[in-house]
């Protein structure tokens, strides 16, 4: 996209999470796209008058296809190029596209944006600021990892395995962490993150990529995501599932005493 000039943004079906603008197809259509990037798990596409903020919910994925393909069912919008076409699929419709003016200020400043945390490999992300940025917390450290507000990209999945490889326990008080066991859990976020990004991602159930193919960490990473019951890969001890949060997590109870 980057570089290309947006021939034009069709909207199929409006009613997302949050409804796709009116107008945002105009706004858009036939302007130049100068570049795409991401935070959280938001994707931000730059123009020289705005930012489209596009968010893919539970389950949607934005993928290229072929300028002869069929839209699919679920296909909500697209986004067409001379030389490339972009389909957002989202059967939940839990995903957002939504428009932010420049003559709003920074995006960074838009209320979906403005309270994440920081990238988990930003520079910044060390273990003295997330001991500094846990301490007073009560809340369980999982729970603490899935707001947000610390560090982003930690969702459910990965919080398990991140706790797991650090040896924490999951329900353990977040603000109780020592240095030592915070420096333990930035480095086990980023090493389980760079092993998702370089297997693809997680595909539980319908997850694909932008090219259509699902996500392969489980078959090459997962140590304790949806294993409950089997035994722990390094001490046999069948693996635990709990309830959070109404979401579940899965931890070692021998590995990861309180």
């Amino acid at each position: 996209m980057t570089g290309k000039q947006l021939k034009n943004f069709v909207v199929y079906e409006p009613r997302m999470r949050w409804p796709i603008p009116d107008g945002l197809a105009a706004t858009i259509s036939g302007h130049k796209v100068l570049s795409c990037e991401r935070r959280g798990k938001y994707l931000l596409i730059n123009f020289e008058h705005g930012t489209q903020i596009i968010h893919l919910g539970m389950s949607g994925s934005l993928r290229r296809v072929p300028a002869s393909e069929a839209r699919r069912k679920h296909d909500h919008a697209e986004w067409i190029f001379d030389d490339a076409r972009f389909l957002l699929h989202d059967p939940r419709r839990f995903g957002a596209v939504l428009w932010h003016d420049a003559a709003q200020g920074p995006v960074a400043n838009h209320p979906l944006l403005a309270k994440l945390g920081i990238e988990p490999f930003d520079a910044q992300f060390t273990s003295s600021y997330l001991y500094e940025r846990l301490r007073g917390r009560t809340q369980a450290i999982k729970q603490t990892l899935l707001a947000g507000d610390i560090v982003v990209g930690v969702g459910n999945i990965y919080a398990s395995e991140s706790l797991f490889l650090a040896r924490i326990n999951p329900r353990t008080a977040a603000g109780s962490l020592s240095r030592a066991r915070c420096q333990a859990l930035m480095q086990a976020i980023q090493i389980t993150l760079r092993n998702a990004l370089e297997s693809g991602g997680s595909t539980l159930r319908d997850y694909v990529n932008a090219t259509g193919e699902p996500g392969a960490y489980f078959a090459l990473h997962s140590a304790v995501y949806e294993k409950s019951g089997q035994p722990c890969q390094l001490c046999a001890t069948p693996i635990k599932r709990i309830i959070q949060g109404q979401r579940a997590t899965y931890y070692c109870p021998k590995c990861q005493r309180r």
